[in-house]
């Protein structure tokens, strides 16, 4: 399963994103595996809407897929198909779609357990 990121242009300034967006897009991917072309975007376990990050709002899908790409491509597919054919997200664009980075994540663990960004051990060996 991929957790995969696509950021959202609104249609025009100041336009939120609904807030039921990530249900309305389930519920489109389910339609969608259950009728024609179903290739296309499904199989879709879970989508959360974030209306409010920054710099755009995100929607992170949660799918099935053989590789990283092919989550990526599906999830694009899915949100343009959604974006035209569910009413309460007609005009709304996605702009960068990709699996989110946990680096950052990891940094932050590492530099909290040792004092030392990066660095995961014990300090320098002190006969040295």
């Amino acid at each position: 399963m991929y957790l995969v990121h696509a950021a959202l242009r609104a249609p025009e300034p100041g336009t939120q994103l609904p807030p039921h967006a990530g249900e309305l897009i389930r519920a489109f991917a389910g339609a969608s595996a259950a009728g024609a072309g179903a290739g296309a975007c499904g199989p879709v376990e879970h989508v959360s809407a974030h209306p409010h990050a920054l710099p755009d709002p995100t929607l992170g899908v949660y799918l099935l897929a053989d590789s990283l790409n092919e989550a990526e491509r599906r999830t694009e597919a899915l949100c343009r198909r959604a974006f035209e054919e569910v009413p309460a997200l007609w005009g709304w664009t996605v702009g960068r779609v990709g699996a989110p980075l946990v680096t950052p994540y990891y940094e932050h663990l590492l530099a909290a357990a040792s004092g030392r960004a990066g660095r995961n051990g014990p300090g320098p060996v002190p006969s040295s």
